[in-house]
């Protein structure tokens, strides 16, 4: 026999006991309420038992909460289930929610896939390269619908390449030993380190404390201060992650904005989005804030014989530059506010926060030790042959080893390891696309298309742009569009006419701000992203919108204080 005890309502007086008036009772629970009587017989304050069948007794005690027996009048009192010890009768079993794929986004991205593969092959494209052209965007609409998370839509790709032999095993995963994905990992794992031990609150409150009556303020006050750091750190993923991203999610948190809970456009949704955006920029604006920028310079010494030094570059983007960095955080203000603006009290309850925290921990000490050796190597790591992922290896290794991140908090950091997966998927894919040749064939037939037109260099030339700016879209790496599409934009552009020096340092230039465009163009893309503060849709969405307002401020005052420098 098997007793479950349930609370119900019940008649609020009973005459005797022999005199058992009837109450009918509610059972919220389906497959229960063919099989109890329909009827319930009880007495105020006393226990009343009930029988059910065998059969049922299990399920009665996995539901106990799901019980609810109601009269419409009374007090509430409780009574005993006791199950019998047979019956014929049988409960089928509740219904699951579905918990796979979301069927139209995962059909329109079967359907992407399916009608690209059988699309003739253009002429001087491997049958391999459509076919992985076809993965990927079928990769990139899923990745974009999200019939499932983003890592497991992007091992979906790997495997369909692996599957139709497109790719081997090796080729597919290749770039999972790529450095820029595991460094964006890492960047995770340093961010726990900040908000474990409090070292980020305290930095967030010294930032309140100094700019917090003024959201606008507070986000200038951090884009500045990463534009200054650029120049010395090459590696926007390392910036963007090892830095800022635990500065601004334990700004966010101060202020009473998480991710998931609904307070996400309090602060954070615009604060990730604007930090986001003018990290590209500020990437833009110096030889050494980007690691694909020397490659750009190299290339362009290869394609024209000319040199772009550290100074020339810094002279030609400060003032195009500044202007984006002033004008994109107040755009965004105005078309994707924060619902909190000013805050007057912010910077007084900021400081009484510091006092209530009182003097740095030891693991605030190591931690912030930890960033300044980290930060050290990424800035002195060309000296020293040290790369940027080695750096933050060794960073890590040193809160690990004092016990400040356990690999324990390592582990649950889903979504570094989301991240690392859909990011390297893409890397690998996106590669290999360039090694079949589609991207020289694209490059090609775009040259072709544009000297065929017989337009003025400068029509020519903004054609040539936007067709780079925007091939964007099926690269996971600046450094990979560079390689392969830079020099043969740069050739054509100097034989229609374009100034050639000019045109590489245009070229250069938007070879960091193409990377706004998605959650996956630059390194820190995932890195903001990732703190899930802003929708996918509304990532792209913004991100085309400011790559406009970038195009037109560089092109645009950027053209005009070129040409008082004389580079065209």
């Amino acid at each position: 026999m098997a007793s479950l005890a349930l609370t119900s309502s019940f008649l609020p007086s009973l005459q005797s006991r022999r005199r058992k008036p009837e109450v009918n009772s509610q059972i919220r629970f389906s497959s229960l309420r063919s099989t109890l009587p329909k009827t319930a017989i009880f007495e105020s304050g006393v226990r009343t038992s009930f029988r059910i069948p065998s059969s049922l007794s299990s399920e009665a005690k996995s539901i106990k909460p799901a019980l609810d027996f109601r009269s419409s009048r009374g007090n509430l009192g409780t009574f005993t289930v006791r199950a019998a010890s047979s019956s014929p009768a049988t409960v089928a079993p509740a219904s699951q929610p579905w918990q796979g794929a979301a069927i139209k986004p995962l059909i329109a991205s079967i359907a992407t896939g399916i009608i690209l593969w059988f699309v003739p092959v253009p002429s001087g494209v491997s049958r391999n390269a459509w076919q992985l052209l076809a993965i990927f965007l079928a990769t990139i609409v899923g990745i974009i619908t999200q019939p499932l998370p983003l890592g497991a839509v992007a091992l979906l790709g790997l495997g369909a390449s692996v599957l139709t032999k497109t790719l081997t095993f090796s080729a597919a995963f290749s770039a999972f030993g790529d450095p820029i994905p595991w460094l964006i990992a890492l960047a995770f794992f340093f961010a726990r380190g900040f908000i474990k031990t409090g070292l980020g609150n305290r930095i967030a409150y010294q930032f309140v404390s100094l700019f917090g009556s003024s959201t606008l303020g507070l986000g200038y006050s951090l884009v500045f201060s990463e534009a200054l750091l650029a120049p010395a750190i090459p590696s926007v993923s390392a910036r963007a992650g090892g830095i800022f991203l635990p500065l601004v999610k334990s700004l966010c948190v101060a202020c009473g904005s998480n991710a998931g809970d609904g307070t996400e456009k309090r602060l954070g949704s615009w604060l990730m989005l604007t930090c986001f955006q003018t990290s590209v920029i500020s990437s833009s604006m110096f030889l050494t804030a980007m690691a694909a920028n020397p490659l750009s310079a190299t290339l362009t010494y290869n394609t024209i014989k000319q040199t772009i030094g550290w100074t020339d570059w810094a002279k030609a983007a400060i003032v195009p530059g500044l202007i984006s960095l002033i004008v994109v955080p107040l755009l965004l203000y105005v078309i994707y506010p924060p619902t909190v603006k000013s805050s007057p009290d912010a910077p007084k309850l900021a400081r009484e926060k510091l006092e209530k925290m009182g003097p740095m921990s030891n693991n605030e000490i190591i931690m912030a030790g930890t960033l300044l050796l980290t930060v050290g190597l990424w800035v002195f790591g060309g000296i020293l042959n040290v790369d940027a992922v080695t750096a933050a290896i060794l960073g890590l290794s040193v809160l690990l080893v004092t016990g400040v991140v356990t690999w324990k908090e390592c582990l649950a950091e889903a979504v570094a390891w989301d991240t690392l997966t859909w990011f390297a998927a893409l890397i690998a894919m996106a590669g290999y696309l360039n090694k079949y040749g589609l991207i020289s064939w694209f490059s090609q037939t775009v040259v072709k298309f544009v000297g065929g037109l017989g337009l003025s260099w400068h029509l020519s030339f903004g054609i040539l742009v936007l067709l780079y700016f925007y091939s964007h879209y099926f690269f996971a790496s600046g450094a990979a569009h560079i390689g392969a599409m830079f020099t043969a934009f740069l050739s054509v552009a100097s034989a229609l006419g374009t100034p050639p020096y000019f045109g590489a340092i245009v070229l250069s230039f938007l070879s960091n701000l193409m990377g706004g465009l998605t959650h996956y163009g630059i390194g820190s893309a995932p890195v903001f992203y990732g703190a899930n503060y802003v929708p996918l849709a509304q990532w792209w969405g913004y991100g085309f919108l400011i790559s406009v307002v970038n195009i037109i401020i560089w092109l645009g005052a950027g053209g005009i204080w070129w040409k008082a420098i004389g580079l065209w």
